[in-house]
């Protein structure tokens, strides 16, 4: 059938790759975010989606609104029989959802109803949940409240960071939202309501929630530096000076919250439970490096902490 594919990070990229080389599918345009300033450069640069869609000559539609009637218009000359959407990034207004004869189906990177919105990879990760996975789902005006047409479920590595787990979920998550086109196409699969019960939020994840709390359990720690690895980051504080932190290590025995310990087996710190052992860590303005290389290069006075 034709469709039109709606996305813009990295993580829409398998989904829509599958589409274009469906024998069952012809992904006439694409909707994605507006270009936009990124990188050390500043540079203006095209989202991912919008970039694999200029490889294979496909239209490009960045509307700043999905409300502006110019892209109305262009959606509905398109004649969508269908729009797949993978973290689109935009609220789509009712007028926009009625004009394809299927819907908008929604590949969501949870098992829903567990972790609505923005950031559910996030969430599952800092919630300590020991499965998550991905759901296609008809949209309608709720967030993330429509009927669900399939799910498939992934466990959560105990070595995980948001990033290992949402690639994961990408890949496996193109192969779903496929058949469920397929499925919708043939008439031989329906969507089911989510059930009430069971029903939980995950907000947009803010460069504050990375700032790491020292006094809180060791376990919550390590989750929530995982759960923002590798966007926003995990960060804290030494001597004023601001310290990009990748995944820790918990150990056994105990130190003073907060402080910092450096010796010849590694850099650690101390939780309100036991401590942590610093892996690798970024200065500002350098590059990742191991812990026990920034520790001997900061010169840390004995007793110093994190803040």
């Amino acid at each position: 059938m034709r469709v039109v594919f709606a996305g813009t990070p990295e993580p829409a990229v398998p989904s829509l790759r599958r589409l274009i080389e469906s024998e069952r599918h012809d992904v006439v345009a694409v909707v994605t975010r507006p270009d936009a300033v990124a990188g050390r450069g500043r540079k203006v640069t095209r989202s991912p989606i919008g970039a694999l869609a200029d490889e294979h000559g496909i239209p490009v539609l960045t509307p700043r609104r999905p409300s502006e009637p110019e892209f109305i218009a262009q959606l509905t000359e398109l004649a969508p029989d269908c729009c797949p959407v993978v973290a689109y990034g935009a609220l789509l207004p009712q007028r926009v959802l009625d004009i394809p004869r299927f819907g908008w189906i929604n590949l969501h990177f949870s098992l829903l109803p567990a972790w609505r919105g923005a950031a559910p990879v996030q969430a599952a990760i800092d919630a300590g949940d020991e499965i998550t996975g991905a759901s296609t789902f008809l949209i309608e005006a709720g967030l993330d409240t429509g009927p669900v047409f399939g799910v498939i479920t992934e466990k959560i590595a105990v070595t995980d960071t948001a990033g290992s787990l949402l690639g994961k979920l990408a890949e496996t998550g193109a192969h779903l939202l496929e058949t469920t086109l397929d499925g919708v196409e043939d008439g031989t699969l329906h969507a089911v309501p989510q059930p009430t019960d069971g029903v939980s939020y995950a907000p947009k994840v803010a460069a504050e929630d990375g700032h790491i709390r020292w006094d809180l359990p060791a376990l919550a720690i390590s989750r929530r530096i995982r759960a923002v690895t590798p966007a926003p980051g995990a960060w804290t504080e030494v001597n004023g000076t601001r310290l990009k932190l990748g995944p820790v290590e918990m150990v056994e025995e105990a130190l003073p919250e907060r402080v910092i310990e450096v010796r010849k087996s590694g850099v650690f710190v101390g939780t309100a439970t036991t401590a942590v052992r610093l892996d690798q860590v970024q200065p500002q303005g350098k590059r990742m490096m191991a812990a026990l290389d920034w520790a001997r290069g900061a010169r840390l006075q004995p007793g110093a902490v994190v803040e």
